[in-house]
């Protein structure tokens, strides 16, 4: 093969063919009989004999063969051009001097870059046959398109053609040129992986997918330079096609070498070279199918623009190349060797040795070629920017943000900061799918907002994620919130725990396919980085597996250290994860911690729990039944969230933008709550937690209280804050794993003469109300302590407890029927005085002693102990 060969479309074409003899089916870009190579063939050459016509080209002068010229690519060349120099945008805020492309060259010369950005919008708005020319054969065009652009560049910015053109004057004395390159956006059409066939190849298309794997940047040869071996010619400006190319033949008339060649560095041309492995998004998988990849060839300045997990928009051609890394497989070499040897009957020299011959050569061996996408262009999905939500660091700033949307998106956006009670608001409008479950909508609210990212002097990063567990009975809609997130979230994974190895999850070393050389293949964490991965039946997973995530849940990376590879990975990602309790349903009378099939170190490293109930309510029962019927009658019309899903993200995005900081009166607030959640911890009584409170527990409260503030677009946590992420967190920790509350299994000794005068019948009833439920319990608290705290204020002294038994009793009055049940609440209500008063919300004081002057009788004062927070109640 020569060095203007191609692999595109137009190397179908026989030997005999030139380039001009292609057909274009695109207007006016018809072959014309004048650019064929039959009417160029000399006169000279058609005269001679034949015995003349076989004389080697080494023989032959140089100046005899004819440049074989494409008439129309010189066509699409000049329209091109043309649409370069005259092509005025529709930018009505600023008139500019110059068209748009022509002020594109200044700045390219300016910050040094040499790509020209073009929107293939405006190919289509200026010229429809030019844009059909350059969709229908873009490979066979693209060396036109890119000689207009030098040209460009060579009558407008002169000197930014060559490197060292202060240097060298001619190409001879060292003049290099400049690889210039374009870059094609905004197609109308994005296809998807599985749509690309072979008609396709050669075409300008722009395709999507999630990057699951990136190689590092490399050189690779563009234009080779080579110095013949045995008359030391030089041959410049050889074309690599995507293999490494040499010239057919030396130049000069006396030398007959073809083989001995040497490249000189020096004089070649090189640019930036990248591999990236796209996978077909989520959403595109046919049911049933396994998700096809493709490997994405980037090149110049394109490279480094895709990350492993975003999700891309890709513009450029799909190609044929050589399956020449096939070569280098040992089974195969062994396997063709071995038929070699059994057919000549003798050793044959080792296949690796005798080299890549060209493209006839290998395909005697294989015919099989395999595809690639050669991108000129690398988007973010949704094209405006790399991602919705999560920007990098949270280095986006609201200028920047502001900047994407339009003027109403503006304005909606204003008057949704507006609003005093945003935060409920948006709260309704999360998951309108999904009936109720206030809380979890508001955890997963707080999740999408995320705490502020810090980093200390010592290099020591603070994560600003926040962890959610939701642990519940079937059909309580756990794993809908896990969808409802994921597409949400521009940069969500879905994955399952039981379908998980640590490996998927975190980071897989894998050996390349051409190289040989291992390499490392994103997991789940890795590709929601900045984003949030959703983790389904997580109680699942294998304890080997859970342990693997400990490191990037906490510190949020990855560390490996496998076959030669030692690397410390981002994996800078929220955790939303579902989890079934052991049994299948939740039970009430056991700890979180016994319910959920999960070890201490991962629990500690959730900020929030939810536990979910399948509990029967008529009303709730009701409402749920109305609310799904209804939206499988209605569809969307049952639905009217007064927020759109689009107006949540625009919101979202920009409240990631603030960076909150803490009040001193919030500080001291802080402090106090977290003091509060230990000595709970530590005394171990009713309001024991269901595991361990540390000082992670007290990060959480931080990262709510900052979530919250970013929720309602403020710079500064108030005390307020602080008191709502401290019962969220309280909540989520202690909420509905209680057992059923004894109230007098400590007092039957101090009431055993009590005990003994009360009547035999009414027994099994008080034995039945000793033991009630913690939510009856706390009801209890709410309404006693309060009470005396009400008291207590207005008369400077406590309250006896005959008084506030009575007051109890008149405020169940109508839920009193007979005197049995007045005497059974009556011990019920003493016995639950008792039990406040052990469990540290009361304080009974000694009798007082103007009382006993006066004659009175003697009554111990009830009072709210000092250590109680009346206003968390």
């Amino acid at each position: 093969m020569d060095s203007q060969s191609s692999v595109g479309p137009g190397s179908d074409a026989p030997s005999g063919a030139t380039p001009g003899g292609m057909e274009v089916d695109s207007g006016n870009y018809s072959q014309d009989a004048q650019g064929s190579a039959a009417g160029r063939v000399p006169e000279a050459a058609t005269s001679e004999p034949t015995s003349a016509r076989v004389k080697p080209l080494s023989m032959q002068s140089l100046d005899e063969i004819p440049v074989v010229t494409d008439g129309t690519g010189e066509r699409v060349r000049e329209s091109f051009r043309a649409f370069l120099e005259t092509f005025h945008g529709d930018d009505g805020e600023r008139k500019t001097q110059h068209p748009t492309y022509i002020e594109q060259l200044f700045a390219m010369r300016d910050f040094g870059r040499l790509t020209l950005y073009v929107d293939f919008r405006h190919i289509l708005r200026h010229d429809e046959v030019l844009a059909d020319a350059i969709s229908d054969q873009y490979y066979r065009f693209l060396p036109f398109l890119r000689r207009a652009l030098i040209d460009l560049v060579n009558a407008y910015i002169p000197g930014y053609l060559y490197l060292n053109a202060h240097v060298a004057t001619t190409a001879s004395s060292g003049l290099v040129p400049r690889d210039f390159a374009l870059s094609f956006y905004n197609l109308s059409i994005v296809s998807g992986i599985r749509s690309l066939h072979t008609d396709k190849i050669g075409k300008l298309l722009a395709i999507s997918g999630t990057v699951t794997r990136t190689s590092e940047v490399r050189p690779e040869l563009l234009f080779g330079t080579f110095t013949c071996m045995e008359c030391k010619a030089t041959v410049y400006d050889v074309e690599q096609q995507f293999r490494y190319t040499e010239p057919l033949m030396c130049r000069n008339p006396v030398c007959q070498n073809r083989t001995q060649w040497e490249l000189d560095v020096e004089k070649s041309r090189f640019c930036d070279w990248q591999k990236v492995r796209i996978q077909e998004n989520a959403n595109e998988i046919p049911t049933g199918s396994m998700p096809r990849s493709m490997e994405v060839v980037l090149r110049s300045e394109v490279v480094e623009r895709a990350k492993a997990g975003d999700k891309c928009t890709f513009t450029g051609t799909f190609i044929v190349l050589p399956d020449v890394a096939q070569m280098g497989v040992p089974g195969v070499n062994a396997q063709m060797q071995n038929q070699a040897q059994r057919q000549s009957g003798r050793p044959t020299e080792g296949i690796t040795n005798q080299g890549v011959t060209g493209l006839k050569t290998l395909g005697v061996r294989d015919l099989m070629y395999r595809t690639a996408f050669l991108a000129c262009m690398v988007q973010g999905a949704d094209g405006r920017s790399d991602n919705l939500l999560a920007s990098v660091d949270d280095e986006e700033d609201a200028e920047t943000v502001l900047d994407t949307f339009t003027e109403e998106e503006r304005e909606e956006l204003e008057a949704m900061i507006v609003h005093a009670d945003i935060y409920p608001r948006l709260v309704q409008s999360m998951a309108p799918t999904m009936y109720g479950h206030e809380i979890i909508k508001k955890g997963i609210l707080l999740q999408l907002m995320g705490g502020v990212h810090k980093q200390t002097t010592d290099g020591i990063h603070l994560r600003g994620d926040i962890n959610i567990c939701i642990v519940g009975d079937p059909s309580t809609s756990k794993s809908q919130f896990l969808k409802y997130v994921c597409g949400f979230m521009p940069r969500a994974v879905y994955t399952s725990g039981k379908a998980s190895s640590a490996a998927g999850l975190t980071a897989a070393v894998v050996r390349d396919e051409e190289t040989g050389e291992f390499t490392i293949e994103a997991g789940a964490l890795m590709l929601a980085d900045n984003g949030i991965c959703a983790i389904d039946e997580f109680d699942k997973m294998d304890l080997s597996d859970q342990v693997a995530i400990h490191e990037a849940m906490e510190q949020q990376t990855i560390s490996i250290a496998k076959a030669g590879i030692q690397a410390t990975l981002n994996a800078r990602t929220s955790i939303l994860a579902a989890a079934n309790p052991i049994g299948g349903r939740y039970n009430r009378k056991q700890t979180l911690r016994a319910n959920v099939a999960m070890s201490a170190p991962i629990m500690s490293r959730f900020d929030l729990f939810f536990v979910v109930l399948d509990e029967c309510n008529e009303s709730v029962d009701w409402n749920i039944a109305q609310h799904i019927v209804n939206i499988h009658r209605f569809r969307d019309a049952a639905i009217a969230p007064e927020f759109s899903t689009e107006a949540l993200q625009r919101y979202i995005r920009y409240a990631r933008t603030f960076r909150p900081k803490f009040t001193p009166e919030a500080s001291d607030l802080l402090v106090e709550k977290y003091m509060q959640l230990r000595q709970d911890d530590v005394s171990g009584t009713v309001g024991r937690n269901s595991y361990r409170i540390t000082v992670r527990q007290l990060e959480s409260m931080i990262r709510l209280s900052e979530a919250i503030a970013r929720a309602n677009c403020r710079t500064d946590i108030t005390p307020a804050f602080v008191r709502e992420a401290f019962a969220l967190l309280r909540q989520s920790i202690i909420h509905v794993e209680k057992d059923d509350i004894a109230i007098d299994e400590e007092d039957e000794e101090e009431d055993e003469e009590e005990e003994a005068m009360r009547p035999a019948e009414p027994a099994p009833d008080t034995e039945g109300r000793r033991r009630i439920t913690y939510d009856q319990y706390m009801q209890y608290v709410n309404l006693l302590v309060l009470r005396v705290n009400e008291i207590e204020r207005a008369t400077q002294r406590g309250v006896s407890r005959s008084a506030l038994i009575e007051w109890f009793l008149e405020q169940h009055e109508d839920e009193i029927e007979t005197m049995q049940q007045l005497h059974d609440e009556r011990a019920m209500i003493d016995r639950v005085i008792n039990k406040l008063i052990k469990d540290g919300y009361l304080v009974e004081l000694p009798e007082d002693e103007e009382e006993v002057i006066q004659g009175m009788v003697p009554q111990r004062r009830l009072m709210v102990h000092p250590q109680v927070d009346v206003d968390s109640l």
